[in-house]
């Protein structure tokens, strides 16, 4: 039985193209990026994250502009957030940043609402004006310790 040199070509080219999809499939998975590494990293120092993961997206207006790179904490023990920004995006200093959550039960995401001012955030500024994560369970205890059950007015 003889085997076709053509056969044997196509089986090879299908089996590297399946080789280089699950190649893609799994660095786009991870977060991780063949493009060049682009853009300003701008940092927010928030009380609570409530769950926030390296390399959650950075969102304005609900289109992601870059991730969160790290989180590490602060001298004053505040969770400090560096997010990488992708490098035509110009956001005004007065912006502000949020810790939001994808559904009710969702990953925890950056939102970031552009300001008014003329000065432009650069590479390696703060923003100052910060809203932390809501933590679901903290407001559900408050809600039933405040509740009066017992009473019977």
């Amino acid at each position: 039985m003889r085997r076709s040199p053509s056969r044997d070509l196509l089986v090879g080219l299908f089996v590297l193209m399946g080789l280089a999809a699950l190649a893609y499939l799994s660095l786009s998975v991870g977060g991780l990026s063949l493009r060049p590494g682009g853009g300003m990293t701008i940092y927010a120092a928030f009380d609570e994250i409530g769950g926030l993961k390296p390399r959650a997206p950075v969102v304005i207006s609900g289109v992601k502009v870059g991730q969160v790179d790290s989180i590490t904490l602060n001298d004053d023990y505040r969770a400090r957030v560096a997010m990488h920004i992708e490098d035509h995006i110009e956001l005004p200093a007065d912006s502000s940043a949020s810790i939001v959550t994808a559904g009710v039960l969702g990953d925890r995401y950056i939102s970031i609402q552009l300001g008014g001012d003329d000065r432009l955030l650069h590479d390696g500024d703060e923003i100052s004006f910060v809203e932390s994560a809501v933590i679901l369970e903290r407001l559900i205890g408050k809600l039933i310790h405040n509740t009066d059950i017992g009473d019977d007015k």
